[in-house]
């Protein structure tokens, strides 16, 4: 008997029945648009192999104004049609089944010829749209009603309309963007008139296939759908031929976080449970669930008909067949850190993922048996050490694994001690987990030396990073502590100056601010701290008082060195967040400043060629790192091959991601 009975139940939606109740949501990756259609199916194939009940493409444009970018992938011609029969032959020769999303940008798309209900630019987007007249709007609808059409030739099993997250549809919807009077406008009959006509529309197009509508259960944005105007699109949405409702959480230009890590798991699930009750046909639910546990509770509880679990598939593929027998702990989990998926699909570049490197470069990055085994020595058990072992035991490879310390993870431990990412605690479970059932023999708890490397057909060094010293007099005074001894426990007094505002700052900051339970694990407190209220009392969900954070734990100073705004260079979609979450604190963030001299009085700064002292107790050094690469010489006086990974090749910050590439493409690579 399974342990997730309610995840792995069958489900009819409509003329489909699915093998279990996961459901991989939507996520663009930037592979369709690379051309290479044996890649992209080949990354569906991959996860229907893995199990997963249905999967919904990256969402393809209707037409060249709605593309969310220029060039953006979508049906528009005979070829199209084909290159996706590939993508749909695949996942059904490999058991699975996938909707194709169509999705219209409205005014998110990032171009000058994008439309909208009104020429309302949006905060996110440099272009004003055009506002659409009547045979604008005619256009529209029928451009979506052939893609519909043509995704069924192209083999998809149906459809997923976009109306949520801010784009087309949804924009209609709100007096936020919706500023006409005609009937397109005004009064929620007409503003609702336009998805409703969509749906009835891409029915007919369809036939029997699957329809499923995306639909915003809170916008977190002011003047957005009240609740009982959600309940209302529901109604209609149902009536107009939709088989299930997908429900969509805020819109992209929200200032609530909705998916990145410091949000807490199934934040949003509570409005799921609510909108079930009121209609007849399944509803799914989304956002922040990461764990077959987290799904089959929210199944067993009632709270939704299916699960849909996007980023957890770039993580680990065989996600549903992991749990399914009895392997949860060797699902290499989804930490929602935005690095390697939201942060590349907003650069323009492909998506992949930090946990997994191989996602999305299925056909480039092959791991085989090797035909030559080597006996390996990997010298540290961080992030990139764990990756290089684990893989090269995984092809064949003889492998041992050293580290000073008695547990694995490095400086993972670090980053799971901040508040906001507790998820890095499941990253180092996974690779304890991955290190127990593989063949690596480690050697934990053990000071490597040269010597202890002799005998050894190569050695690769993944030994990390020593913290830089910030040069600033007085540095070696009691108050002064490195970020490390901070993070690890050591006393802080109630007025802290940071020096260094990358990454590392920003962490120490946030935990020097925090006291008492993690927002993250607590939803309620989260919920206040971010204002989100509920779209039944308010418009859109945002709480009417505005966010309310607990009070500091302490007085903070984040202080950087070049003249620019502190964060500027964090994660391109989640720096904003934690830029927030110290504001909200009341940290000063101060850039262009001169450290003069650390004295009992506190810290001497210049800020624009003004002198200021700081009066703080403690002064935490976040001012770099350098590579530990202390053991090389004697390596290399053995006459090995030494390669050189992680921190301990590069060193400009912590950089798991880059970690854990490097040491999987070069254990692949042996």
């Amino acid at each position: 008997m399974t342990t997730y009975p309610h995840l792995m139940q069958p489900i009819t939606l409509g003329a489909v029945t699915l093998k279990n109740r996961v459901m991989m949501g939507s996520m663009h990756t930037g592979l369709e648009e690379t051309g290479d259609w044996n890649r992209v199916a080949e990354f569906y194939a991959t996860r229907a192999r893995g199990g997963v009940g249905l999967m919904v493409t990256g969402g393809m444009a209707p037409n060249r104004e709605g593309g969310v970018f220029p060039g953006a992938a979508g049906l528009f011609s005979a070829q199209d049609i084909a290159n996706h029969r590939l993508v749909t032959d695949r996942v059904h020769d490999a058991g699975g089944r996938i909707a194709m999303q169509i999705l219209h940008a409205g005014r998110y798309a990032y171009g000058p010829d994008c439309v909208s209900a009104s020429a309302v630019k949006s905060p996110i987007s440099p272009f004003p749209p055009k506002e659409l007249d009547e045979a604008g709007i005619e256009k529209q609808i029928a451009d979506i009603a052939t893609a519909a059409a043509r995704a069924m030739e192209a083999g998809y099993d149906g459809v997923e309309v976009m109306g949520s997250e801010g784009y087309f549809l949804n924009q209609f919807l709100v007096t936020h963007v919706n500023r006409r009077a005609d009937r397109w406008g005004g009064a929620y009959e007409n503003r609702m008139r336009l998805p409703v006509e969509v749906v009835a529309r891409v029915r007919a197009a369809l036939g029997p296939g699957l329809l499923i509508y995306r639909i915003s259960l809170i916008d977190l944005i002011p003047n957005g759908s009240t609740w009982e105007e959600v309940v209302q699109l529901a109604h209609a949405i149902e009536a107009a031929g939709a088989d299930v409702l997908n429900t969509g959480i805020g819109w992209h230009e929200a200032r609530v976080p909705t998916i990145a890590t410091s949000v807490p798991r199934a934040a949003f699930a509570h409005l799921t449970a609510r909108l079930r009750p009121e209609v007849g046909i399944p509803v799914i639910t989304s956002n922040r669930i990461n764990t077959p546990e987290v799904a089959e509770g929210l199944l067993s509880s009632g709270m939704a008909d299916m699960v849909s679990m996007a980023r957890p598939f770039l993580a680990d593929p065989d996600f549903v067949a992991k749990a399914a027998a009895g392997k949860a702990a060797q699902i290499a989990p989804c930490i929602a850190c935005n690095q390697a998926c939201l942060d590349h699909t907003f650069s323009g570049k492909l998506t992949s993922c930090l946990v997994n490197p191989r996602a999305c470069h299925e056909t480039e990055l092959v791991i085989t048996t090797t035909t030559a085994p080597k006996r390996l020595a990997v010298v540290g058990a961080g992030p990139a050490g764990l990756s290089a072992a684990l893989t090269a035991a995984e092809r064949g490879h003889e492998v041992t694994l050293f580290d000073r310390s008695p547990q694995v993870g490095g400086q993972l431990h670090l980053a799971a001690s901040i508040p906001g990412k507790e998820e890095f605690r499941g990253l180092i479970d996974w690779f304890a987990a991955r290190l127990t059932a593989s063949a690596v023999k480690p050697r934990l708890g053990h000071e490597v030396t040269a010597a202890d490397l002799a005998g050894f057909d190569a050695v690769i060094l993944a030994t990390g990073i020593t913290p830089r010293p910030a040069g600033i007099p007085g540095e070696d005074a009691p108050q002064v502590l490195g970020y490390r001894e901070v993070l690890r426990g050591a006393p802080v007094g109630a007025r802290v100056a940071v020096v260094g505002a990358g990454g590392i700052g920003f962490d120490v900051a946030e935990y020097l601010v925090h006291h008492g339970t993690s927002p993250t694990l607590d939803a309620a407190l989260w919920r206040q701290e971010w204002g989100v209220g509920d779209p039944a009392e308010v418009p859109g969900g945002l709480a009417p008082e505005g966010p309310r954070p607990e009070a500091p734990a302490r007085e903070v100073w984040l202080l950087q060195r070049k003249p620019e705004k502190p964060g500027r260079k964090l994660g391109k979609t989640t720096g904003w967040i934690h830029r927030a979450t110290l504001q909200m604190k009341g940290v000063k963030m101060l850039g262009g400043v001169s450290y003069e001299a650390i004295t009992p009085e506190g810290l001497h700064v210049t800020v624009n060629g003004t002198p200021q002292l700081l009066p703080v107790d403690t002064v935490v050094i976040c001012a770099g790192q350098t590579p530990d690469r202390s053991l090389a010489a004697g390596i290399e006086a053995l006459g090995l091959p030494c390669h050189i990974i992680g921190g301990a090749d590069v060193a400009a910050e912590l950089d798991a991601k880059r970690a854990i590439d490097q040491g999987v493409r070069l254990a692949a690579a042996l």
